[in-house]
């Protein structure tokens, strides 16, 4: 089976609050999301009755045996291997915070359309009615057997470390936060480019980070394992920094790992002769904090809708500015990794994605920007053909040589 794209309704036949004019009337967001976005589309035919005996019963008994028999044939003869369980609780969505999982769902089902139509993989959304860490565990546990990977999704921090490190230690299968990692492979490909285009390596870079949380956590821990001189993450208190007597178990974890300077107090203060500003965390930097970083600094100011640092602002002090907007050069967009990351992993059936692979996928994705590279073009457009190709190539070919492939 495989998730496709589907036309909106547009009869308004469904009344909103009592009788009103239906939403979708006067708003083009309702109209296209009336119905859902999604639908399921069978890949064979069942036309008559010889069809039928082959795809449903008796047939199907035989492929059944078979994979009884011998389980690992489920990759084979079912979607299992083509398929990617998009889960969530609906407790950190899109800056919209704990709305709930049926609020949920309308991300959830774009983000698996984004999955088939950037990466060719089959998705399905669920949303779970839980937010214990205990009870989301066994059920994605207990969900797993049907779909070849797990993508988590707008789960809160700090939450969703504990789930992710407890899927991952009890399936066979990948399970992704993309919050965390997806973010943290596009930021570090940029930051690749960034550095290629100023005639700089990454290990000769001083990056600081605001937010300590799902994002913020694993940038700076894949920056670190990309050889970053050395990066410092604030939270609202400050820089996270091993004197602190108020770190959660995550955060004294990072603080184990970064900041090799020591430096402690405010953001604004670790800005000063900064190399790289990275913001994953909202509200907004003094413009002075900006003005006192490094020559020829870079600002990747991320925040949704309003960048931490507008980009206005960060163009008077920085030869490189990215954020997460559309409507602005260089924007960090997980839809750049996630659907070749997953793409690359189902191909080669692989049973985890390791740290290398999703160095491979933010190397593969800063590469193909090639000679077209420039201040307003460090990174490539989501739309860009040759994104998801040469991530999904990279990462199978590191599960491969990581011993995590086995196919």
């Amino acid at each position: 089976m495989a998730a496709e794209i589907v036309n909106p309704r547009s009869d308004g036949t469904t009344d909103q609050d009592g009788g009103a004019e239906p939403l979708d009337s006067f708003d083009p967001v309702f109209a296209l999301h009336r119905g859902g976005k999604m639908a399921v589309q069978a890949t064979v035919p069942v036309r008559d009755k010889d069809d039928l005996s082959l795809a449903y019963t008796p047939g199907v008994a035989r492929v059944c045996t078979a994979i009884a028999e011998q389980p690992e044939l489920v990759n084979d003869y079912t979607w299992k291997s083509s398929v990617v369980a998009v889960v969530t609780d609906g407790t950190a969505v899109l800056g919209l915070g704990d709305i709930g999982p049926q609020a949920s769902l309308p991300v959830m089902e774009g983000k698996a359309i984004l999955f088939k139509q950037f990466g060719g993989v089959d998705a399905v959304p669920i949303a779970l009615d839980c937010t214990d860490v205990d009870d989301i565990v066994e059920t994605v546990v207990r969900l797993a057997p049907s779909f070849g990977g797990v993508n988590l999704e707008d789960i809160s921090a700090p939450r969703c470390f504990e789930i992710e490190r407890r899927l991952q230690e009890r399936l066979d299968i990948p399970v992704f936060h993309d919050d965390q990692h997806g973010t943290a492979v596009v930021t570090l490909a940029a930051l690749r480019n960034a550095a290629r285009l100023s005639g700089r390596e990454i290990g000769q870079l001083r990056a600081v980070i605001s937010g300590a949380g799902a994002a913020g956590v694993a940038i700076a821990k894949m920056l670190v394992e990309a050889g970053i001189g050395d990066v410092a993450v604030a939270d609202r208190k400050g820089v996270v920094s091993a004197d602190r007597e108020d770190l959660t178990p995550v955060k004294r974890e990072l603080a184990g790992f970064t900041n090799k300077a020591g430096l402690t107090g405010s953001l604004e203060e670790a800005l000063a002769g900064a190399d790289v500003f990275i913001g994953v965390s909202g509200g907004t930097v003094a413009e002075d904090a900006v003005a006192s970083m490094a020559e020829g600094a870079f600002v990747f100011a991320m925040a949704n809708p309003n960048p931490e640092v507008h980009p206005d602002v960060a163009h008077k002090y920085a030869a490189v500015v990215a954020t997460g907007r559309s409507d602005f050069p260089n924007q960090i967009n997980n839809v750049l990794a996630f659907p070749g990351i997953f793409a690359g992993a189902l191909q080669v059936r692989a049973s985890r994605i390791t740290e290398g692979m999703k160095i491979a996928a933010a190397e593969a994705l800063a590469s193909v920007v090639g000679d077209d590279l420039a201040a307003d073009y460090v990174i490539p457009s989501p739309f860009d053909e040759r994104v998801a190709p040469a991530v999904t190539a990279a990462v199978a070919a590191a599960a491969r040589a990581e011993g995590v492939a086995r196919r």
